[in-house]
Formats: structure tokens, C-alpha cells, sequence
């Protein structure tokens, strides 16, 4: 059964995550959103009675009440917690900039990241989105996949976007990477993202039956990577992994890595 009210309401705060922080009038809102201005004033009060939107001169902005019930999602994501204990035991991984990420169409969505120690920004944080076929998590994701899927979910071509000269949007290319990496064991990006990057990641087992699966992964600077450098951080990650099925594993994996 349907709640246009819900289904409103839920659009509104899309709008205002697309913003980007920028505020909006209930006007602007209703052209976008094609509804009566009246209808979606009431649904602006209801939301900002509950702390979900706040207003400011101008219109209408995200509210702190989302932090707190994103804060309370992410309490209950256990492989969230277990990512960030594996970055700060695991030695190599503490130091380079890694990324927990679940498959959402042809996107990943980045649930956790760690900045590492290197002078490096990247745009990747919590919440972003990135393309699955480019990115070195979602191509670990997509290995999990067979092949006619993966021709289904990657067959219109926006979702095999060309970041840099090195991206890969053929489709049949495309498949042809993702069966590398269950050749492989791991899933390698080189440059497909960002010029210079090297993205390597491992997928996460499941716990339980029907249970999202999890990729993690680590974003490397290429003129320092070699092939000793590139297993200690296929290592590490496999360690990390295998820590987030289950969290007593992580003396054993990380102990091996930081030899």
C-alpha cells in the first residue's frame, strides 16, 4: 500500500541532499519535485517538527536529526565497526587510504572510509557513490556475479563511464576484467579512476545467507608501487576481510601482514 505523504516527504529530503548544503525555497522544491507548493509546505513543517529538515533564511536545509539516525544505522552495520579496527591494528592498511563499499546497481556506495597517513586527497567518503565498473571494490563485488547478470546491469552504456583514459567501458571488456579478478583472487583498478591511483580490493564472505556483500579495498599511489608492495596490500585486505566475516580472525590475518 502506498503513503504519498511518506513517498513526499522522502523526496523532499533527496532534493536537499542533491543541494549540497545550498538551501531551498518550498517553491523551488515544488517546481522540481512538479507538485503543489501548498502540499509540500505542509510536509516541510512536519519534517522540521521532527528535526529532520531545519529552516534557515531562504527556505529549507538537511537537519541534524539525520546524523543521529545515520549515526544509529551505522551502529548496527557491524562490518563498519570491524573496517576500522582492521585499519588501526593492520599496520600497512593504517597507513593507506581504504574504503569499505556495498553494490547498489551499477554503483558502489562507499559505507566507511580511512584516510591513511599519505599526502593524498581523494573524493571518496562516507555515502559517496562510485561506478562499479572502474572502481577496484566494485569490481570485486561484480566478480561475485555471473555473466549474463553482469551484461543486464551494465548493458546501457552510462553505467560504464570513461573517468580517465584508462577506464574501461566496453561491456564485453568489462566482463573480460571482472573475469580476471575471480581468476585473480582480487580485484585490480589500474588508473581507471584516478590518474596515477592503483586501487586494488578483496571481497568480504558473507555471515549469513542473504546478507549484502561487502568489499574492501586500497587506493595506492602507482610510482611506488611494486609487486611486494601490491601483495602486502592484496594481504592486508584479505586479512581485513576475513576480520569483518568474523572480527576474532583479525590477531591471526594481521599478524601474518605486519611480518
Amino acid at each position: 500500500m502506498s503513503a504519498p505523504a511518506v513517498t513526499r516527504a522522502l523526496r523532499v529530503l533527496a532534493v536537499l541532499e542533491a543541494a549540497g548544503g545550498a538551501t531551498l525555497g518550498v517553491s523551488e522544491m515544488a517546481r522540481q519535485l512538479g507538485v503543489a507548493r501548498s502540499s509540500l509546505h505542509n510536509v516541510c513543517l512536519a519534517l522540521e517538527a521532527e528535526g529532520v529538515v531545519q529552516r534557515s533564511e531562504g527556505g529549507y536545509r538537511l537537519g541534524r536529526r539525520l546524523v543521529e539516525l545515520g549515526g544509529a544505522y551505522l551502529r548496527t552495520v557491524d562490518p563498519v565497526q570491524a573496517f576500522y579496527q582492521a585499519c588501526s591494528d593492520t599496520s600497512f592498511l593504517h597507513n593507506e587510504i581504504c574504503q569499505l563499499a556495498v553494490l547498489d546497481g551499477a554503483d558502489v556506495l562507499y559505507l566507511a572510509a580511512h584516510a591513511g597517513r599519505l599526502p593524498l586527497r581523494m573524493t571518496a567518503s562516507i555515502g559517496s557513490r562510485f561506478p562499479a565498473s572502474i572502481t577496484a571494490v566494485g569490481n570485486a563485488l561484480l566478480a561475485q556475479l555471473d555473466d549474463d547478470e553482469l551484461r543486464q546491469r551494465f548493458e546501457d552504456p552510462v553505467t560504464r563511464p570513461a573517468w580517465t583514459a584508462s577506464s574501461i567501458t566496453d561491456l564485453e571488456a568489462l566482463i573480460d576484467k571482472i573475469r580476471d579478478v575471480r581468476g585473480r583472487g582480487h580485484a585490480l583498478d589500474e588508473g581507471e579512476v584516478f590518474p596515477g591511483i592503483r586501487g586494488l580490493a578483496v571481497a568480504v564472505a558473507p555471515q549469513y545467507s542473504g546478507e549484502s556483500a561487502y568489499a574492501v579495498g586500497a587506493s595506492l599511489l602507482e610510482v611506488y608501487c611494486n609487486a611486494h608492495i601490491e601483495r602486502q596490500a592484496v594481504e592486508a585486505l584479505s586479512a581485513m576481510a576475513a576480520h569483518i566475516a568474523n572480527p576474532m580472525n583479525l590477531g591471526r590475518g594481521s599478524a601474518a601482514v605486519d611480518a
